[in-house]
C-alpha cells in the first residue's frame, strides 16, 4: 500500500479536474475514475482529462461507473487508495425533476458501493461531496452545519442528505473517518455548462436572451473553484475524528461520537443574481437580454454559508470576489471556445 495513494472519483468533472491538478502538483500519487456520462458535454470532460494528462503524465484514470460494484471493487483491489475524494454522482437540481432514477442509481447505490469499498479496503479518510441543497426549506441565514436539514425541496438535495446519513452509519459501525462537504454554487474555469454563469455567458455572446428565474430575486453564495479545492485539500489532510463532547441528548448534526464531520464550503457573501449579471455584462462587454421567469420547482431563493466550523478546524474560509472569479471564468471561456 502506498501511503500517498489518493483516489478521486468524478475526476473528469469540474471540481474533480481542479482537485486532481492540485493534488498532482503537490506531489501526491493519484488515480481517478469517471464514467464520462452524457449529462453534459462529454467533450468538455475529455478535454479536462487531456489537460491533466498533458501536464501530469502519470495519472491513470479508469472509465468505470460507481454503480458497477464488481468494477469498483476491482479498482480498489488494484490501486488500494488510502484517501478517497468522492466527487462522482449525478448533479443538478432541475434534472432531478426530469430523471429521478439517475439520482437513486448514482447518488444512493453508487455511494453505497463507495462506502463498502472504503470499509473492505480500510480507507483512512473518505471525503465526499454533499451540497447546499440539503438546506431545502431552511430560511435562517447563514446556513449552519448545526442546523436541522430534514426538509429538502428536490430529490437531488434528498440524496445528498441521504449520503450524509449513510456515511455516518459507516463511521459509527466501522470507524471509517468520513467528511461531507456542502458546496455552495461552485463556478470558475472549466465549469459545468448547466450552471447559470456558463449558460449566461454562452447565450449573451450568441446575442440570445437569458432565463432569469424568480424575476431576478435570487441570491447565491457563489464560491470560486480555487477556494473550493483549497477547502477540500485542507479537510482531506484533517481526517474526521470522534467528538468526545458529543451528546446524544443534544446532538450536533455536524459531528458525532463516531469519526464523522460536516462542513460548509461557501464564500459567505451572497450575491444577487442581477449583480452577477451586471458584472458579467461588464466583463463580456455585452448587454444581457433578460427573460424574467417565476421560481422553478426545486429551487430556493437564497443560499448563504456559515463557514465558522471550517475556519476553526482547518483555518480556511473562501475569499475570492465575484469580480475576480467572473473575470477568470470569462477569460477561460473565450480561450476555450476561441472567441
Amino acid at each position: 500500500m502506498n501511503d500517498n495513494s489518493i483516489l478521486v472519483t468524478g475526476a473528469a468533472g469540474f471540481i474533480g479536474y481542479h482537485l486532481c491538478r492540485r493534488l498532482a502538483a503537490d506531489g501526491h500519487a493519484i488515480t481517478g475514475l469517471d464514467n464520462f456520462n452524457s449529462y453534459y458535454d462529454v467533450a468538455l470532460k475529455e478535454n479536462r482529462l487531456q489537460q491533466i494528462q498533458k501536464d501530469y503524465s502519470h495519472f491513470p484514470i479508469s472509465r468505470i461507473d460507481i454503480e458497477d460494484e464488481t468494477a469498483l471493487f476491482a479498482f480498489f483491489e488494484k490501486y488500494q487508495p488510502v484517501t478517497v475524494y468522492h466527487l462522482a454522482g449525478q448533479a443538478g437540481v432541475r434534472y432531478s425533476l426530469e430523471n429521478p432514477r439517475a439520482y437513486v442509481d448514482s447518488n444512493l447505490r453508487g455511494f453505497l458501493n463507495i462506502l463498502e469499498c472504503c470499509r473492505h479496503y480500510k480507507v483512512r479518510h473518505l471525503v465526499y461531496a454533499s451540497s447546499s441543497s440539503v438546506y431545502g426549506l431552511n430560511t435562517r441565514m447563514p446556513f449552519s452545519v448545526r442546523d436541522n436539514v430534514d426538509h429538502p425541496v428536490s430529490l437531488y438535495g434528498a440524496t445528498k442528505k441521504a449520503n450524509e446519513l449513510m456515511a455516518h452509519s459507516y463511521s459509527h459501525l466501522y470507524r471509517i473517518p468520513t467528511t461531507g462537504l456542502r458546496f455552495f454554487t461552485v463556478y470558475g474555469p472549466w465549469g459545468r455548462p448547466d450552471m447559470a454563469l456558463f449558460l449566461f455567458t454562452r447565450r449573451m455572446l450568441e446575442g440570445k436572451p437569458i432565463d432569469v428565474f424568480n424575476h431576478g430575486n435570487m441570491q447565491r453564495d457563489f464560491t470560486y473553484i480555487d477556494d473550493i479545492v483549497e477547502g477540500i485539500v485542507r479537510v482531506g489532510n484533517h481526517p474526521a475524528a470522534a467528538d468526545p463532547n458529543w451528546s446524544g441528548e443534544n446532538p450536533d448534526p455536524s459531528a458525532s461520537s463516531a469519526p464523522y464531520r460536516l462542513y460548509n464550503i461557501g464564500n459567505q457573501n451572497p450575491v444577487n443574481l442581477m449583480e452577477l449579471i451586471r458584472v458579467l455584462e461588464e466583463e463580456l462587454g455585452v448587454k444581457a437580454q433578460l427573460n424574467l421567469l417565476p421560481m422553478q420547482d426545486g429551487d430556493v431563493p437564497a443560499t448563504y454559508a456559515d463557514v465558522s466550523a471550517l475556519e476553526q478546524e482547518v483555518d480556511f474560509s473562501p475569499s475570492t470576489s465575484i469580480r475576480e472569479g467572473v473575470r477568470a471564468f470569462v477569460s477561460w471561456f473565450r480561450q476555450y471556445y476561441h472567441i
